[in-house]
């Protein structure tokens, strides 16, 4: 049996591994901020479901698995498999940098390292890929280092943490050049909205600090489920006032 022209059996993969990297991704977020190993005893005593997470976790893979669908050739498939490598690892970042206001190191390294094997991989096709993925990772690291650079001197403070730029260029390895200055314009835009929002109904104060990682993510997702030219079309139409 087919769903659009996908077998079965693929989805019933999808929930599953969306099942285990759920629990995976609780485990995670519990562990990281502690600065405890995640891969522990106490995993037997301390460990709870989280069935909203497990929801939202298998949604996000058999969303994606619609989109990319499943190919005969495996340069083909490499979106699929990033990204569904890269979602809990942005699921941790997005809870955590909202809970504690910050994205951990060891979480942005192993964002990093598994970028870059798929970087590498993708490079054995093709140097454009390879070269594409490199240029995502210095303009996502090199927008949010100037921004931060400037935010200190102007201000007297960082205008965002080390963290988001750290992540930022982890992430442009994955979405690449073109595709992670539409992440920095949407996660802006988001940030833009949501904090006038917060602070016109009081609920945050002005200077009270509000974190940009869960903005970075969601434009991230956004990038992945959405089709580049519909992301592209909206931000025109938003930064140009409806004039382009």
């Amino acid at each position: 049996m087919y769903i659009n022209n996908i077998h079965i059996l693929y989805y019933v993969l999808f929930c599953v591994l969306g099942i285990i990297s759920s629990q995976i991704t609780a485990w995670c977020i519990k562990r990281m901020p502690e600065h405890k190993k995640v891969i522990s005893k106490d995993i037997k005593k301390e460990f709870k479901a989280n069935y909203p997470l497990m929801i939202i976790t298998v949604i996000l893979y058999l969303a994606m698995l619609l989109l990319y669908g499943i190919k005969n050739d495996f340069l083909q498939n490499l979106e699929l498999i990033k990204y569904t490598i890269l979602t809990p690892m942005l699921i941790i970042a997005l809870v955590v940098d909202y809970k504690y206001q910050i994205i951990p190191n060891r979480l942005n390294l192993t964002i990093f390292e598994i970028g870059l094997i798929f970087a590498f991989v993708s490079g054995l096709y093709s140097i454009n890929l390879i070269t594409e993925a490199i240029f995502g990772m210095l303009i996502g690291g090199g927008i949010f280092l100037i921004i931060t650079l400037i935010g200190g001197l102007v201000a007297g403070k960082e205008a965002m943490g080390f963290g988001d730029v750290k992540f930022m260029g982890a992430l442009g390895l994955y979405f690449g050049s073109t595709n992670i200055i539409a992440i920095t314009l949407m996660a802006f835009l988001f940030a833009a909205v949501i904090s006038i929002f917060l602070l016109v109904s009081k609920i945050k104060k002005t200077g009270e600090y509000i974190p940009f990682g869960p903005f970075i993510v969601i434009a991230s997702f956004i990038s992945m489920l959405v089709p580049f030219n519909y992301i592209f079309i909206a931000l025109a139409k938003i930064f140009t006032l409806g004039m382009y």
